[in-house]
């Protein structure tokens, strides 16, 4: 019996709104997801911020779409990334978009092709508009994907300079064990990351300085982590107040 193919990806950068400097990072990532099977980069690559791609498309084996700007003020590339996610999107043989880009104008994108039911994968910066944002099933920030990309030793685990103070990362975990089921208030750790997603789609605990959630959940200092003797995976359950 054959192995199950891994989610069929495309992935789509705007080379004008993301950093050549993520690249290693970037495909480490979506690897993670599924199988890259549609790799391509819109943008003016004779421009500078577009040109530092051009001596990384052959190690990724990303296909360059050349989008000479003629006019001022408008963005070929952009039009030219959606036309090519719709025709791809049309043609029923991916399981997922990667988009690229801190961009909002890819909101609408996002939206659209989750409305077929096929899942969205965001990467951009801290700054990216919290519309786009929201519109991706997860949003992952790029700062979280230099640190592999420029060979940081403790890059797997841990970023150098958290995104977001721990204490927004206590609230979060609060909220999603609140809203998941429990009589005794002992939750799997699986069930409150799969929860916390739902929530937030840039949740991450990489932008708390931190690579695992089982490790950010003792960091916070703020709930309780057992092993149950029968087996299965962790559960944690809010410190009793006073304790």
């Amino acid at each position: 019996m054959s192995e199950p193919r891994s989610p069929r990806l495309a992935v789509l950068i705007d080379a004008d709104n993301a950093s050549s400097k993520i690249a290693d990072g970037l495909f480490e990532e979506i690897a993670k997801i599924g199988e890259a099977s549609v790799r391509r980069i819109y943008g003016d690559f004779s421009h500078a911020r577009s040109r530092s791609w051009a001596d990384i498309l052959s190690k990724h084996a990303i296909m360059p779409h050349q989008q000479f700007a003629y006019t001022t003020g408008k963005n070929a590339s952009d039009i030219a990334l959606v036309i090519d996610a719709m025709d791809l999107l049309h043609s029923g043989r991916f399981d997922g978009f990667c988009l690229v880009s801190s961009d909002s104008d890819f909101t609408a994108l996002a939206a659209r092709i989750r409305e077929q039911g096929i899942d969205v994968y965001g990467f951009g910066e801290r700054k990216t508009p919290e519309s786009f944002r929201q519109a991706c099933r997860r949003f992952i920030y790029t700062e979280n994907l230099r640190a592999v990309s420029e060979g940081s030793p403790q890059a797997a685990e841990t970023t150098k300079k958290p995104l977001e103070p721990l204490s927004k990362a206590t609230q979060q975990i609060k909220k999603a064990i609140d809203e998941l089921d429990s009589e005794d208030g002992w939750v799997t750790l699986s069930g409150v990351g799969k929860q916390l997603s739902n929530l937030n789609s840039d949740f991450d605990s990489r932008n708390y300085g931190i690579g695992k959630l089982s490790d950010l959940v003792r960091k916070t200092n703020a709930f309780e982590v057992e092993t149950p003797k029968k087996g299965g995976g962790l559960r944690i359950r809010l410190k009793p107040t006073g304790k």
